[in-house]
């Protein structure tokens, strides 16, 4: 069986929206995902401040990396984000995903985003389905 790492490594790897976005990956193990992005001028909106996908899109990134860690292929089917505080441009935003509870079809995940100031900007939740796929090295 693939570790989390590998799994999220070969998602990375794949993920050209999360590449775009700038994200980095900063630690993952079964359940739980950390990555962080900085936010640039093109992810803006009329308002002068991040547009809420861009946090949104964050969050999903951690919450697909957490949920594939287990070693199944694991596929969104509901969120929802609450945003909290503006979000500005050069602003460094960090998502923490983690497991709420994980049975055999479904997975619940709570993601956390913060800035550089550890002020959370967002709170998102989000369930997956898991297929009975398995992740496995190329």
């Amino acid at each position: 069986m693939m570790t989390p790492k590998a799994i999220v490594d070969q998602m990375y790897a794949q993920d050209t929206f999360s590449q775009w976005l700038g994200i980095t990956v900063e630690s993952v193990e079964q359940g739980y995902a950390k990555i962080s992005m900085t936010v640039k001028s093109d992810m803006l909106n009329g308002f002068g401040i991040a547009h809420g996908g861009i946090t949104y899109s964050l969050a999903d990134s951690a919450f697909a990396f957490a949920s594939n860690s287990q070693g199944r292929h694991a596929v969104s089917i509901e969120t929802s984000i609450s945003h909290t505080k503006a979000v500005n441009e050069a602003d460094k935003l960090t998502a923490i995903a983690k497991e709420d509870h994980l049975a055999n079809r479904l997975g619940i995940y709570t993601i956390t985003v913060t800035n550089q100031d550890e002020e959370v900007v967002a709170l998102f939740k989000g369930t997956v389905f898991r297929k009975d796929a398995l992740w496995s090295e190329k």
